[in-house]
């Protein structure tokens, strides 16, 4: 069948210089923003000047096809979706033209994020006001266009409050440039306003966040007659913003943080009104529900976050003081370390996301999550709204901009079936008369979209909503931009974006417990707030790595989430597990499981890639990496049983037969071939002298494949590390031939167990990272047959390798949901520093007095967690933090052909710079085999494990340590 945008398409490649995409991924990317709502364009332009956007605009207009400006695509009631052509200014359009101090403005194109204008302004002390929780990825264009807010409004108010003029391109061609006193006006729009002044002085609620509907009253003569700011909130509807000029204001030179606590939501949003004469920066208000169990804040069930500025720390401070003394409170905390600040503004912004699982993990979801009031009725708002979840059944929990008297709230909305959909349209109605009721709007910072628009009527009545159209009609005459929002708009229960998926559970290899063991479920967690797009990496974040280094959406885990949905409905990706977008998509994914904690929402597009690949590759030839590094841990015992490691090696050292072996493995080019360990650790284990009995607890040490074949220098230090803290050490054990097997007892063939003999525990990783799921099922339960011996004991299971120590604690059990023993195990593993902290609580490590540098590896990060080793190294005296992001090797990842260019960009963010600019002096620690490698390779330098460092830290000889005879679970003959 014959695409129907193919005549469209090609006029645009004629008409337009930027980048047009009418492929199914680039259709696919944008079917949906960060609402309920789903809608399939026909392509996708990202122009690269006003004259590209002018002739875009014409050719649709010459095919009657509509158009949709998009910035970030986090807008939460669907305004950024649309069935023509997308406007995508993230990738040209997206520049500070100036910034003039003096003055404090700023001239920005649409597609400039908000966070690259701070940091343009910082060192002037100058920012622009408005900073929604997406302030990382949302763009200066999209507040515009939603009129967006953000907690420090009630100091320095609504972006509209911060736009001084606009350029602009009607859907007709007209370039205008709205400003104050009617410049900028489209034909017949003054006129318009001027006939119906008496209905925009009395149809407009008056609190600080009415963001409902098109802001007509700003044309009023008393008003400035500001075109600018009227255009504000218009959801791309009236014209295509090509350039802004906006208002900066000065920063504070120093902010403290009060948090105030309350017994939960309804006294604080009593309370927050109180607070604004104090001149307080932000009053924002959370509950417990949506504050991690592990934050520290005071008592109380739920807060308010009151920011406070001031020309020193001891200003912002006392001024903190006086709210706290002011505020009739359960308990109350002043922060001024900006460390902690930091902290505590992130559960704040990412609650966008973590509001959408209930504690329960159930699923909730937006549309309703930002009407606003007067601040002064915020109480009894909030007190009705209660009610009304509970007379429809429903559950959500609210947060926001308490000053402001904005709501957030994510709703257990069933979207999924026809009676909750039902039920959602009741709910959104009688919600829209409570909010009417209270004096209140629709939106109070998010845009009224599809979800709102609807329901505009309640609020304004008929005879205001005919004068918004009017108003359309007026810049606007052929309904070419964004028809169905804010006028003549679609109704708010059409279009919902979970309709396509399939009603039943996909079968699939991983348990995903957390989303009851529905793989749809699990791809419904990405919301689209976009925490994945932020374009670079702060603190300890790791997620997106690709997308930082491409800035393409298809290679953030949103674009990753986005291609796996439509591949699930089936619309625009037809080819199911078989898709080729889906898998191009997920080549650049790093499975570094940075999402899995910093996605506010927990998508774990790590275990996704590997279940696509499974299925995509089911009865299929693989790509030959599958096969050189995904059957690494049998290739390695291979060579070890052999004795084969000294001529691996001095083959490896001949370029042209290293290139031959790279060609035909699927391996860089760029990349040189690890050498192999002349001597495996578990065979030096077991020429090991006995130490001496000793009654200290027993841990297992994992020889992973790393360690026992490639590194084995770690292994030893750790054993010498764990033995010196009083630690009693032994190996997992192997099959052996003779004797009754390991296991459940059952009959083997002497074939099996020979081959048996030569079995050795195994996480699967490289299995799991290839998508080769049957084979990794196969090698985990071999793996915990081996382990029942250990399983019958109280012993932990020490894992060196970061990343193999993740697959056993989080792939293993979701791997084998259906074995209690995956569980078992997975509940004994522990890292290095974990097992000196819980094992050994009283040993005291060496004195290092060493500066560190290096990276904490991204799956400690994100599965693991790194609190025991920063304990560790800070009780050894090694100072200094490590980085965050991801090495950019990530296993077989950056040794896969084609990916070396994107695996040096990620170690180029933080790592290698980091390195870089330490001293001689400071240790280079990467726990990783992967980092160390990439290390290695790129900057010449040898990172160390920790066992290894601390080992050297003993001293020389074995006096240093007290060690203990190896008991018997090591039982392969040598």
């Amino acid at each position: 069948m014959t695409n129907p945008g193919t005549d469209l398409e090609a006029d645009l490649r004629k008409s337009v210089r930027g980048d047009v995409g009418f492929g199914a991924t680039a259709r696919a990317l944008v079917t949906m923003d960060a609402s309920n709502y789903r809608r399939v364009p026909l392509g996708v332009v990202a122009p690269c000047d006003a004259d590209d956007v002018a002739a875009v605009l014409q050719v649709c207009r010459t095919h009657g096809v509509p158009v949709v400006p998009r910035g970030g695509g986090t807008s939460i009631a669907g305004q950024a979706t649309g069935t023509g052509v997308v406007l995508d200014f993230t990738r040209h359009m997206n520049r500070l033209l100036s910034l003039d101090p003096s003055s404090r403005t700023a001239v920005v194109q649409p597609g400039l994020v908000l966070d690259r204008l701070q940091e343009a302004a910082a060192p002037h002390g100058l920012r622009f006001g408005p900073d929604p929780s997406t302030h990382s990825r949302c763009t200066l264009g999209g507040m515009i266009g939603n009129n967006s807010c953000g907690s420090h409004s009630v100091a320095w108010g609504t972006t509209a409050d911060s736009v001084r003029e606009l350029d602009v391109v009607t859907a007709r061609g007209r370039r205008l440039r709205p400003g104050r006193g009617w410049a900028g006006a489209p034909e017949g729009l003054r006129a318009l306003v001027e006939g119906e002044l008496a209905l925009l002085r009395t149809g407009y609620p008056e609190l600080p966040r009415r963001i409902s509907g098109y802001a007509l009253d700003a044309l009023l003569p008393e008003n400035g007659a500001d075109v600018a700011r009227s255009f504000c909130g218009s959801e791309g509807t009236l014209g295509v913003l090509t350039e802004a000029v906006v208002d900066l204001v000065a920063a504070p030179r120093a902010r403290a943080l009060a948090v105030l606590g309350y017994v939960d939501e309804g006294a604080a949003a009593e309370a927050a009104a109180g607070l604004l004469p104090y001149g307080p920066l932000t009053v924002e208000g959370m509950a417990a529900d949506l504050v991690p169990s592990a934050v520290a804040l005071p008592g109380g069930g739920a807060w308010l976050f009151v920011e406070t500025g001031g020309e020193s720390a001891a200003e912002a401070r006392a001024r903190a003081e006086e709210i706290v003394r002011a505020a009739d409170v359960v308990d109350a905390l002043v922060v001024t370390d900006p460390a902690g600040q930091r902290a505590l503004w992130r559960i704040r912004e990412d609650a966008s996301g973590t509001a959408t699982r209930m504690p329960d993990g159930s699923e909730a979801w937006p549309g309703w999550e930002d009407c606003a009031v007067p601040p002064a009725r915020l109480g009894p708002y909030l007190r009705d709204f209660r009610a009304l979840l509970t007379a429809h059944g429903l559950r959500g929990t609210p947060y926001g901009h308490f000053g402001d008297g904005c709501i957030h709230v994510r709703i257990d909305f069933d979207l999924l079936t026809s009676a909750g959909v039902g039920r959602f349209r009741r709910f959104s109605e009688e919600l829209a008369d409570l909010v009417v009721a209270h004096g209140g709007s629709l939106s109070g910072e998010h845009g009224d979209g599809q979800a709102r628009a609807e329901l505009l009527p309640r609020m304004y009545g008929s005879e205001l909503v005919g004068l918004f159209e009017r108003a359309k009609a007026a810049w606007d005459p052929d309904d070419l931009l964004n028809p169905g929002m804010l006028v003549r708009p679609a109704p708010l229960d059409a279009n919902l974006r979970f309709s396509v998926l399939p009603r039943e559970p996909v079968d699939v290899a991983f348990g995903y417990p957390a989303d009851g063991g529905d793989f749809s479920a699990a791809v419904r967690r990405c919301v689209g707030v976009a925490k994945c797009r932020t374009t670079s990496a702060t603190g300890p974040a790791v997620m997106c790595p690709s997308f930082r280094a491409t800035g393409e959406e298809e290679h953030s885990t949103r674009g990753r989430a986005r291609l796996l949905h439509e591949m699930l409905a089936g619309e625009v990706v037809t080819d199911g597990w078989r898709s080729p977008e889906v898998r191009d998509a997920l080549d650049l994914c790093l499975s570094c499981k940075g999402c899995r904690s910093d996605c506010p929402v927990g998508v774990d597009m790590a275990t996704y890639k590997a279940e696509f690949l499974h299925h995509h590759y089911a009865g299929r030839r693989r790509p030959a990496a599958h096969y050189s590094m995904g059957w690494l841990p049998v290739w390695l015992r291979w060579v070890a049983a052999a004795r084969a490691a000294g001529m691996v090696n001095a083959l490896a050292s001949v370029r042209v037969l290293a290139s031959l072996g790279k060609r035909l493995g699927g391996i860089a080019a760029e990349r040189e071939i690890p050498r192999v360990a002349g001597e495996t650790f578990s065979r030096w284990w077991r020429r090991r002298a006995p130490r001496g009995a000793a009654d200290g607890p027993l841990v297992i040490l994992w020889p992973d494949t790393f360690t026992e074949h490639l590194s084995p220098a770690v292994g030893r230090s750790a054993v010498r590390v764990l033995e010196a803290a009083g630690l009693r050490v032994a190996l997992p054990p192997t099959l052996r031939l003779r004797g009754r097997p390991v296991g459940d007892g059952r009959t083997r063939s002497a074939a099996s167990l020979l081959f048996a003999r030569r079995s050795r525990v195994c996480c699967g990783l490289t299995y799991v990272s290839t998508g080769q799921l049957d084979r990794a099922r196969t090698v985990l339960r071999r793996t915990l047959d081996l382990l029942e011996p250990v399983l019958a004991t109280d012993a932990y299971v020490t894992v060196l390798e970061p990343s193999c120590a993740a697959a056993l604690r989080m792939d293993l059990p979701e791997l084998l949901h259906d074995d209690p023993r995956a569980g078992a195990l997975a509940a004994r593993v522990l890292t290095f520093a974990e097992t000196l902290e819980r094992l050994a609580p009283e040993w005291n490590p060496p004195l290092l007095d060493r500066p560190i540098t290096g990276q904490t590896h991204c799956h400690q990060h994100a599965v693991l967690g790194d609190t025991a080793d920063r304990r560790l190294r800070q009780a050894a005296r090694l100072s200094g933090d490590l980085t965050g992001g991801c090495c950019g090797l990530a296993g077989n990842f950056g040794f896969e052909k084609g990916h070396f260019e994107v695996s040096k960009a990620c170690a180029e963010e933080q790592l290698l710079p980091a390195v870089r600019a330490a001293g001689e002096d400071a240790v280079v620690l990467a726990d990783g085999f992967s980092c160390r490698t990439q290390l290695e390779q790129l900057a010449g330098v040898r990172g160390r494990h920790l066992a290894e460092v601390l080992a050297e830290g003993l001293g020389d000889g074995d006096e240093a340590g007290r060690f203990s005879a190896r008991p018997a679970f090591e039982d392969e003959a040598p």
